[in-house]
C-alpha cells in the first residue's frame, strides 16, 4: 500500500509519541524497510504529528520530546528528505528531454573512448569462407569530464527555532530542493548556451547546425516562425554521420525556447493548419499542422539568465533523448543521484541526562546554532553537436 493510501487507514488513537516512536515492535532506527507497512504507518503518523506542530494544534514541546525517543529522529529525517525531493522534482528540469543521463562511481576523470558514430554503416558482402570485416570506430577524440560536488549550509539560531519553529522546519528543505534543481538547470544549459548566444563550440559552420533561412531573405539565425522552424528541421535532417556519411535518423524533436517566445511557439505548434507561401497567392499551400505531433515544446527560463545578448530571441531544436541522439551527457554520482539533506548533530551533553547526546534541535554546544546542509554531485559534457540546431533570432 502506498504512503498516501495509508493516511486514510490509520486510526488517530495510535498517534501518540510513545506508541509510535518508542522502542516497541520493529526498531525502525535499526534498519527499518521503507516498504514495510509498519515503517510507512509510523511515517504517516510522523507527517500528521509535524502538521499538528506546524498549525499549532500540538504544543511545540512535544516535538522536543519526540526527538529524544529511539525512532523519531530517523522518521523526522525521512520526512524532511522527502520534502526536499518533492520540491526538487516539482521544478521543471527541461534538460532531461535532450540529455543522456548516467551515473559514475566516483569523482575521477570520466572518459568516453569513442564518439557515438561508427559501426552502423551499410553491411558489406561477406564471401564464402572469408572473414567478416571489422567496424571502425572513431577513437581519435575521446571525451573526458569530471563530476563535482555542490552544496550549501543554512545555519540558524536556537532562538529562531524557539520563536518560529514552523517556518524554519518547513522552509529549509523546500528552498534546498529548489536550489538543487535550479543549479542543475543552469549547469546543463551552460553546456550549449553562453553569454553571447548559442555556444560557438557547439553551434558552428563546422558542425553545420546554425539555422539558415532559405524561404525568405538570404541570412542566418532567423526569428522563431513557421518558416524559421521549417528551416531548422531542414538543417537538422540534413546532418550526416561524419564517419559513414549516412543520414542521421531523427524521429522526435524538442523545441526549446525562453519565456519570451512561449506564446509564439505555442501559436505555431497549436495551430490547426499551416499556410505556406502566404506572400504569393498563386503558390499558397494550406496543410494540416504536422509540427504538432513531431515537436515537444519546453520553456527554459535559464536561457535568458545565461545569454545576455540573445536570451529573449534565441531558440533551439534538439533531437529528443528518447531517440538515441542526445546533445549531451549528464552524470550523477552513483548512489547519490538526488540531493542529500543533512542536519548537524548536537555536540552537547545535558548534565544529568545520562551522558547521551541531545537532539539536534537543541543546537551546537558553543553557540546553540542549528545547521542544515545539502549536497549534490553532478557533471556533464557535450557528446553530439549534430543532434541540435540553433538560431539566435537576430536575423543576421
Amino acid at each position: 500500500m502506498e504512503l498516501f493510501e495509508l493516511i486514510d487507514t490509520i486510526s488517530a488513537r495510535e498517534a501518540s509519541i510513545q506508541r509510535l516512536y518508542a522502542r516497541e515492535g520493529v526498531n525502525i532506527a535499526r534498519g527499518g524497510n521503507m516498504r514495510d507497512p509498519r515503517f510507512q504507518k509510523r511515517l504517516v503518523e510522523t507527517v500528521r504529528f509535524l502538521h499538528g506542530v506546524y498549525n499549532g494544534t500540538i504544543p511545540r514541546y512535544h516535538l522536543q520530546e519526540a526527538m529524544t525517543t529511539s525512532d523519531f529522529p530517523l522518521l523526522f529525517g525521512t520526512v524532511i528528505q522527502r520534502q526536499t525531493l518533492a520540491s526538487y522534482r516539482e521544478w521543471p528540469a527541461t534538460w532531461r528531454s535532450i540529455a543522456k543521463v548516467v551515473t559514475v562511481p566516483d569523482f575521477r576523470l570520466v572518459q568516453r573512448d569513442y564518439d557515438p558514430f561508427g559501426g552502423d554503416t551499410r553491411l558489406e558482402e561477406v564471401k564464402e569462407l572469408e572473414p567478416y570485416p571489422a567496424a571502425a570506430l572513431d577513437e581519435t577524440n575521446p571525451l573526458t569530464y569530471k563530476i563535482k560536488k555542490y552544496g550549501r549550509r543554512m545555519p540558524f539560531s536556537w532562538e529562531a527555532m524557539v520563536n518560529d519553529v514552523t517556518n524554519k522546519l518547513k522552509d529549509a528543505p523546500i528552498r534546498f530542493g529548489r536550489a538543487a534543481v535550479r543549479s542543475e538547470q543552469y549547469y546543463f544549459t551552460s553546456l550549449y548556451v553562453s553569454s553571447t548566444g548559442p555556444r560557438s563550440t557547439v553551434y558552428s559552420n563546422t558542425n553545420r547546425n546554425i539555422v539558415n533561412t532559405t524561404n525568405g531573405a538570404d541570412h542566418t539565425n532567423p526569428a522563431l516562425s513557421i518558416l524559421g522552424l521549417q528551416d531548422a528541421f531542414t538543417v537538422l535532417y540534413k546532418q550526416r554521420d561524419p564517419v559513414s556519411g549516412e543520414p542521421i535518423m531523427i524521429e522526435a524533436v524538442v523545441l526549446e525556447v525562453p519565456p519570451s517566445l512561449t506564446i509564439v511557439a505555442q501559436n505555431i505548434l497549436n495551430a490547426t493548419q499551416l499556410i505556406i507561401g502566404a506572400d504569393s497567392a498563386d503558390q499558397r499551400i494550406v496543410t494540416n499542422n504536422w509540427m504538432k505531433s513531431n515537436v515537444t515544446l519546453v520553456v527554459n527560463p535559464t536561457l535568458e539568465m545565461i545569454d545576455s545578448s540573445h536570451g529573449s530571441t534565441a531558440w533551439y531544436l534538439h533531437a529528443a533523448a528518447s531517440v538515441g541522439k542526445p546533445l549531451f551527457e549528464a552524470a550523477f554520482l552513483q548512489g547519490y543521484e538526488t540531493p542529500q539533506l543533512f542536519m548537524k548533530s548536537s555536540n552537547a551533553v545535558r548534565i544529568g541526562g545520562g551522558g547521551s547526546l541531545i537532539d539536534p534541535l537543541q543546537g551546537d554546544f558553543d553557540n546553540d546554532s542549528i545547521d542544515y546542509k545539502i549536497r549534490h554531485c553532478y557533471g556533464g559534457i557535450i557528446i553530439d553537436p549534430l543532434a541540435s540546431v540553433a538560431s539566435n533570432g537576430s536575423g543576421s
